[in-house]
């Protein structure tokens, strides 16, 4: 099941897709409908209405707003490797873990906005994301697939030149955390449509070229391995949990500054049987109107 957060005129609702359209559940909001009970899908099935609008008619939204966001990096052998090969100011090692700033979310065609008073190295991360199914903490991998209800996709936007300097104190959130940062859908896919996760193409184009090629079996530990190792943190019905991305981003290329991103560009992150999570970055200007700030960069 593909569930959605949509926008119809004024009015913001819930929805899965079936078809061609999407059918209204009764519930106030995504959270809301993964805190009702696991496994998530046979809750949705249950609160369907008679109300359904055309996809084609309604404005895909973030699905989720989730209560945190736990990014996990250093899962890909291959994106340790790059850093290594760029002389990457730190290496990347396995089980890194900080929390995201989910008011830096936005959803499909939402716009990244350059915050060019902060950034000259605007980077892209394509990475897959999942959703917890219920509250819990300190639990084993065993019971770790019982926590799985979805998988997202999640472009992880980066200022390079603020990571940088972040890194070398080995704390890299800022640079991860700013407005609009934070790109995820298009929509959730719970987790009986993908029984296996470890075989997924993930692709990654900047206005058409390809940037990122890999499949999620390059990752070097498990789902529930990352699931259980950070759960003494403690997980809410909706929080999320990144993987980690993969090799092929600008930072680590031959040539950085021809590859990131700059005002104008189109970034498509797919995942297979998933779906495409496209956005456009535009200027400050574009974004807010207003010419940005007095430059602050690090």
């Amino acid at each position: 099941m593909k569930l959605v957060t949509v926008s119809a005129g004024k009015d913001t609702f819930v929805g899965a897709i079936e078809g061609k359209d999407v059918v209204v559940l009764d519930v106030p909001g995504m959270r809301e409908l993964f805190a009702l009970g696991h496994p998530v899908q046979v809750v949705a099935e249950q609160r369907k209405t008679r109300r359904r609008f055309p996809l084609s008619e309604v404005k895909l939204r973030a699905p989720i707003i989730p209560k945190k966001i736990f990014h996990t990096a250093g899962n890909y052998a291959e994106h340790a490797q790059e850093g290594d090969r760029a002389n990457w100011v730190a290496a990347i090692k396995p089980w890194i873990m900080f929390y995201q700033n989910p008011d830096a979310i936005i959803g499909p065609e939402d716009p990244i906005i350059y915050p060019e008073h902060l950034t000259r190295e605007l980077d892209y991360e394509l990475e897959l994301a999942v959703v917890i199914g219920k509250a819990g903490k300190h639990f084993s991998v065993e019971q770790a697939k019982d926590y799985i209800a979805g998988y997202i996709i999640f472009n992880d936007i980066t200022a390079r030149d603020i990571q940088r300097r972040e890194m070398q104190s080995s704390n890299f959130v800022f640079s991860k955390s700013i407005d609009t940062f934070c790109p995820f859908g298009p929509w959730i896919v719970t987790a009986d449509e993908i029984p296996d996760p470890y075989n997924l193409a993930l692709e990654l184009r900047v206005n058409g070229e390809k940037r990122q090629v890999s499949n999620s079996s390059h990752m070097s530990v498990t789902i529930p391995q990352i699931l259980s190792k950070f759960s003494p943190a403690g997980y809410s019905a909706g929080d999320i949990v990144t993987t980690g991305t993969v090799s092929g981003v600008a930072a680590f290329s031959a040539d950085p500054q021809a590859w990131y991103l700059k005002p104008g560009d189109v970034i498509e992150a797919e995942i297979e049987k998933i779906g495409i999570l496209r956005n456009r970055v535009v200027s400050w200007r574009e974004g807010h109107g207003v010419p940005a700030p007095a430059w602050m960069g690090f």
